[in-house]
Protein backbone atom coordinates (compact mmCIF):
# COMPACT_ATOMS: atom_id res chain seq x y z
CA UNK A 1 0.00 0.00 0.00
CA UNK A 2 2.84 2.42 0.77
CA UNK A 3 4.26 2.01 -2.73
CA UNK A 4 0.80 2.55 -4.23
CA UNK A 5 0.26 5.74 -2.24
CA UNK A 6 3.68 7.06 -3.19
CA UNK A 7 3.05 6.32 -6.86
CA UNK A 8 -0.15 8.38 -6.71
CA UNK A 9 1.02 11.31 -4.58
CA UNK A 10 4.40 11.87 -6.25
CA UNK A 11 3.01 12.68 -9.74
CA UNK A 12 0.47 15.08 -8.21
CA UNK A 13 3.12 16.97 -6.30
CA UNK A 14 5.40 17.00 -9.33
CA UNK A 15 2.56 18.51 -11.36
CA UNK A 16 1.83 21.36 -8.94
CA UNK A 17 5.26 22.13 -7.45
CA UNK A 18 8.79 22.85 -8.63
CA UNK A 19 10.79 21.11 -5.94
CA UNK A 20 14.27 22.33 -5.02
CA UNK A 21 15.85 20.03 -2.44
CA UNK A 22 19.03 20.36 -0.43
CA UNK A 23 20.59 18.75 2.64
CA UNK A 24 19.25 15.25 2.11
CA UNK A 25 22.64 13.81 3.07
CA UNK A 26 21.98 15.01 6.62
CA UNK A 27 19.11 12.54 6.99
CA UNK A 28 20.27 9.18 8.43
CA UNK A 29 19.40 6.31 6.11
CA UNK A 30 18.42 4.06 9.01
CA UNK A 31 17.54 4.20 12.68
CA UNK A 32 15.11 6.38 14.57
CA UNK A 33 15.21 10.08 13.67
CA UNK A 34 13.06 13.09 14.45
CA UNK A 35 12.47 15.39 11.48
CA UNK A 36 11.66 18.79 13.02
CA UNK A 37 10.19 21.24 10.52
CA UNK A 38 8.61 24.68 10.38
CA UNK A 39 4.93 24.85 9.41
CA UNK A 40 3.59 27.19 6.71
CA UNK A 41 0.59 25.53 5.14
CA UNK A 42 -1.75 22.54 5.29
CA UNK A 43 0.05 21.40 2.13
CA UNK A 44 3.50 21.03 3.66
CA UNK A 45 2.87 17.65 5.32
CA UNK A 46 2.75 16.30 1.76
CA UNK A 47 5.75 18.22 0.44
CA UNK A 48 7.91 17.31 3.44
CA UNK A 49 6.83 13.68 3.24
CA UNK A 50 7.69 13.73 -0.47
CA UNK A 51 11.13 15.14 0.30
CA UNK A 52 11.80 12.62 3.05
CA UNK A 53 10.67 9.67 0.94
CA UNK A 54 12.44 10.57 -2.31
CA UNK A 55 15.47 12.62 -1.27
CA UNK A 56 15.98 11.24 2.23
CA UNK A 57 15.08 7.66 1.28
CA UNK A 58 13.05 7.25 4.46
CA UNK A 59 9.38 6.44 4.94
CA UNK A 60 7.68 9.45 6.58
CA UNK A 61 5.56 8.98 9.69
CA UNK A 62 3.40 11.75 11.17
CA UNK A 63 1.48 11.98 14.40
CA UNK A 64 -1.53 13.98 13.26
CA UNK A 65 -4.55 15.65 14.81
CA UNK A 66 -7.95 14.60 13.54
CA UNK A 67 -8.36 17.94 11.76
CA UNK A 68 -5.62 17.03 9.32
CA UNK A 69 -7.43 13.80 8.50
CA UNK A 70 -10.37 15.85 7.23
CA UNK A 71 -8.32 17.07 4.26
CA UNK A 72 -9.25 14.52 1.55
CA UNK A 73 -5.84 13.85 -0.01
CA UNK A 74 -4.03 13.93 3.33
CA UNK A 75 -6.67 11.66 4.89
CA UNK A 76 -6.29 9.08 2.13
CA UNK A 77 -2.53 9.03 2.50
CA UNK A 78 -2.54 8.97 6.31
CA UNK A 79 -5.11 6.23 6.72
CA UNK A 80 -3.29 3.88 4.37
CA UNK A 81 0.29 4.39 5.52
CA UNK A 82 0.28 3.88 9.27
CA UNK A 83 0.18 7.49 10.41
CA UNK A 84 -0.79 8.17 14.04
CA UNK A 85 -4.08 10.06 14.59
CA UNK A 86 -4.71 12.01 17.80
CA UNK A 87 -7.95 13.32 19.29
CA UNK A 88 -7.36 16.75 20.72
CA UNK A 89 -7.86 17.10 24.45
CA UNK A 90 -8.09 13.37 25.12
CA UNK A 91 -6.01 10.57 26.56
CA UNK A 92 -5.31 9.58 22.95
CA UNK A 93 -2.67 12.32 22.96
CA UNK A 94 -0.67 10.35 25.52
CA UNK A 95 -1.20 7.19 23.50
CA UNK A 96 0.14 9.00 20.42
CA UNK A 97 3.22 10.00 22.38
CA UNK A 98 3.80 6.41 23.36
CA UNK A 99 3.36 5.22 19.79
CA UNK A 100 5.72 7.90 18.50
CA UNK A 101 8.32 6.97 21.11
CA UNK A 102 8.01 3.31 20.14
CA UNK A 103 8.30 4.18 16.45
CA UNK A 104 11.52 6.08 17.14
CA UNK A 105 13.23 3.93 19.75
CA UNK A 106 12.06 0.42 18.83
CA UNK A 107 11.03 0.52 15.18
CA UNK A 108 13.78 2.86 13.97
CA UNK A 109 11.27 5.08 12.16
CA UNK A 110 11.65 8.60 10.79
CA UNK A 111 8.94 10.69 12.43
CA UNK A 112 8.06 14.21 11.29
CA UNK A 113 7.15 16.80 13.93
CA UNK A 114 6.10 20.45 13.87
CA UNK A 115 7.50 21.88 17.12
CA UNK A 116 5.44 25.08 16.72
CA UNK A 117 2.24 23.07 17.05
CA UNK A 118 0.39 24.89 14.28
CA UNK A 119 1.02 26.93 11.14
CA UNK A 120 3.13 29.93 12.07
CA UNK A 121 1.30 33.10 13.01
CA UNK A 122 4.36 35.26 12.41
CA UNK A 123 3.28 38.03 9.98
CA UNK A 124 6.31 37.28 7.78
CA UNK A 125 5.93 33.48 8.15
CA UNK A 126 9.13 32.96 10.13
CA UNK A 127 9.20 30.06 12.62
CA UNK A 128 7.67 31.09 15.92
CA UNK A 129 8.10 30.06 19.56
CA UNK A 130 7.66 26.29 19.88
CA UNK A 131 6.36 23.85 22.44
CA UNK A 132 8.86 21.64 24.22
CA UNK A 133 7.51 18.19 23.30
CA UNK A 134 9.98 17.49 20.50
CA UNK A 135 12.93 18.28 22.78
CA UNK A 136 11.46 16.05 25.48
CA UNK A 137 11.02 13.18 23.05
CA UNK A 138 14.53 13.62 21.64
CA UNK A 139 16.14 13.67 25.09
CA UNK A 140 14.06 10.72 26.26
CA UNK A 141 14.79 8.47 23.28
CA UNK A 142 18.28 9.72 22.41
CA UNK A 143 17.49 9.79 18.68
CA UNK A 144 18.91 12.60 16.51
CA UNK A 145 16.85 15.65 15.59
CA UNK A 146 17.31 16.75 11.98
CA UNK A 147 16.04 20.31 11.35
CA UNK A 148 14.16 20.89 8.10
CA UNK A 149 13.10 24.26 6.71
CA UNK A 150 10.96 24.94 3.68
CA UNK A 151 9.38 27.80 1.78
CA UNK A 152 6.75 28.06 -0.94
CA UNK A 153 3.80 25.94 0.18
CA UNK A 154 2.01 29.05 1.41
CA UNK A 155 1.44 29.95 -2.24
CA UNK A 156 -0.02 26.53 -3.00
CA UNK A 157 -2.45 26.33 -0.08
CA UNK A 158 -2.39 29.38 2.22
CA UNK A 159 -3.13 28.81 5.87
CA UNK A 160 -6.75 29.50 6.77
CA UNK A 161 -8.20 28.48 3.43
CA UNK A 162 -9.01 25.18 1.75
CA UNK A 163 -8.70 26.71 -1.71
CA UNK A 164 -5.86 24.99 -3.51
CA UNK A 165 -3.93 27.12 -6.00
CA UNK A 166 -2.13 24.50 -8.10
CA UNK A 167 -1.35 26.58 -11.18
CA UNK A 168 1.04 27.90 -12.15
CA UNK A 169 3.35 25.41 -10.47
CA UNK A 170 4.70 26.70 -7.19
CA UNK A 171 8.39 26.76 -6.33
CA UNK A 172 8.91 24.79 -3.10
CA UNK A 173 12.35 24.77 -1.52
CA UNK A 174 13.30 22.36 1.26
CA UNK A 175 16.60 22.05 3.10
CA UNK A 176 17.70 19.71 5.90
CA UNK A 177 20.53 20.61 8.23
CA UNK A 178 22.85 18.42 10.30
CA UNK A 179 21.40 16.95 13.51
CA UNK A 180 20.96 19.53 16.25
CA UNK A 181 23.61 19.22 18.95
CA UNK A 182 21.68 18.49 22.14
CA UNK A 183 24.58 16.86 23.96
CA UNK A 184 24.62 19.59 26.62
CA UNK A 185 21.13 18.57 27.72
CA UNK A 186 21.26 14.77 27.43
CA UNK A 187 22.33 13.94 30.99
CA UNK A 188 20.36 16.68 32.72
CA UNK A 189 16.99 16.35 34.47
CA UNK A 190 14.15 17.27 32.15
CA UNK A 191 13.29 20.52 33.87
CA UNK A 192 11.27 23.25 32.21
CA UNK A 193 14.44 25.29 31.69
CA UNK A 194 16.32 22.42 30.06
CA UNK A 195 13.40 21.67 27.75
CA UNK A 196 12.97 25.32 26.78
CA UNK A 197 16.68 25.71 26.05
CA UNK A 198 16.81 22.51 23.99
CA UNK A 199 13.70 23.58 22.11
CA UNK A 200 15.29 26.95 21.37
CA UNK A 201 18.32 25.15 19.88
CA UNK A 202 16.07 23.14 17.58
CA UNK A 203 14.08 26.17 16.45
CA UNK A 204 17.23 28.23 15.95
CA UNK A 205 18.54 25.59 13.55
CA UNK A 206 15.25 25.53 11.61
CA UNK A 207 15.13 29.34 11.43
CA UNK A 208 18.72 29.58 10.18
CA UNK A 209 17.93 27.11 7.41
CA UNK A 210 14.85 29.05 6.36
CA UNK A 211 16.85 32.28 6.38
CA UNK A 212 19.28 30.66 3.93
CA UNK A 213 16.43 29.58 1.68
CA UNK A 214 14.77 33.00 1.73
CA UNK A 215 17.99 35.02 1.60
CA UNK A 216 16.65 37.20 4.37
CA UNK A 217 17.49 38.04 7.97
CA UNK A 218 15.14 36.43 10.50
CA UNK A 219 13.76 38.41 13.45
CA UNK A 220 16.04 38.65 16.46
CA UNK A 221 13.27 37.33 18.70
CA UNK A 222 10.82 34.70 17.39
CA UNK A 223 7.14 35.53 17.32
CA UNK A 224 5.32 34.40 20.47
CA UNK A 225 1.55 33.94 19.94
CA UNK A 226 0.82 34.00 23.68
CA UNK A 227 2.54 37.34 24.13
CA UNK A 228 0.75 38.66 21.05
CA UNK A 229 -2.62 37.60 22.50
CA UNK A 230 -1.77 39.22 25.84
CA UNK A 231 -0.86 42.47 24.09
CA UNK A 232 -4.16 42.42 22.23
CA UNK A 233 -5.98 41.78 25.50
CA UNK A 234 -4.23 44.69 27.19
CA UNK A 235 -5.08 47.00 24.30
CA UNK A 236 -8.73 45.94 24.42
CA UNK A 237 -8.91 46.57 28.17
CA UNK A 238 -9.92 43.00 29.01
CA UNK A 239 -8.29 41.08 31.89
CA UNK A 240 -5.09 39.35 30.83
CA UNK A 241 -5.08 35.54 30.98
CA UNK A 242 -2.63 34.50 33.70
CA UNK A 243 0.44 32.64 32.50
CA UNK A 244 -0.09 28.91 32.64
CA UNK A 245 -3.88 29.20 32.72
CA UNK A 246 -4.36 27.58 29.31
CA UNK A 247 -6.35 24.33 29.40
CA UNK A 248 -4.08 21.41 30.24
CA UNK A 249 -5.18 19.38 27.22
CA UNK A 250 -4.40 22.31 24.93
CA UNK A 251 -0.91 22.74 26.31
CA UNK A 252 0.00 19.10 26.71
CA UNK A 253 -1.46 17.62 23.57
CA UNK A 254 -0.12 20.26 21.23
CA UNK A 255 -1.42 21.06 17.81
CA UNK A 256 -0.60 20.07 14.25
CA UNK A 257 0.66 17.16 12.21
CA UNK A 258 3.93 16.06 13.63
CA UNK A 259 3.86 18.50 16.55
CA UNK A 260 4.57 17.59 20.14
CA UNK A 261 3.18 19.58 23.01
CA UNK A 262 4.61 20.38 26.44
CA UNK A 263 4.02 16.80 27.54
CA UNK A 264 5.66 15.55 24.38
CA UNK A 265 2.72 14.04 22.48
CA UNK A 266 3.15 14.14 18.72
CA UNK A 267 0.13 15.83 17.18
CA UNK A 268 -1.31 18.13 14.52
CA UNK A 269 -4.17 20.55 14.12
CA UNK A 270 -5.25 23.13 11.50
Amino acid sequence: MKVVVASIVRPILTAVTKAEWQGQRNIPREGGVIIAANHLSWADPLTIAHYLYVAGRRWPTFTAKEGVFRIPVVRAVANSTGQIPVKRGSTDAIKALQEAEKALAEDGSSVIFYPEGTCTRDPELWPMVAKTGVARLALTTGVPVVPVAHWGEQHLLPYGTKRLRPFPRKRVRINAGPPVDLSAYRDQPLTATVLRDATAEIMRAITELQAQIRGEEPPAVPYDPKRARNRETEQSGQPERPAGSEPAAEEDAGGEAGETGEAGSGTARP
